[in-house]
């Protein structure tokens, strides 16, 4: 995705295309500090029934993203190039239970 531009970084631009109705699969980092800064997020892609999935670190979420600084959300966009990859994330993503 990061090769073909399709990936959304920081809480403003994801925040921002989610609100216009973009689809994708969002990934927020667990060790994001004050949790103010994105607590909106799941409420929002829960809203729009966006799938949305925690990781531990922003430091590996903003590596796998192909960034070189830490980032704290992520949205991937769907593209045709990686079609397939896509739908299998997306359903392990669809899969996970819900965080409490």
């Amino acid at each position: 995705a990061a090769k073909h531009k399709q990936i959304r970084r920081g809480v403003k631009e994801v925040q921002k295309f989610i609100n216009k109705g973009e689809k994708g699969i969002t990934v927020l980092a667990g060790d994001t500090l004050p949790i103010d800064v994105y607590c909106h997020i799941p409420i929002m892609c829960e809203d729009r029934s966006l799938p949305y999935a925690y990781v531990p670190s922003k430091s590996d979420l903003g590596a796998a993203a192909g960034s070189k600084r830490p980032t704290c959300v992520i949205m991937i966009k769907p593209h045709e190039e990686y079609q397939e990859t896509y739908d299998e994330c997306l359903e392990e993503v669809s899969a996970l239970p819900l965080p409490l």
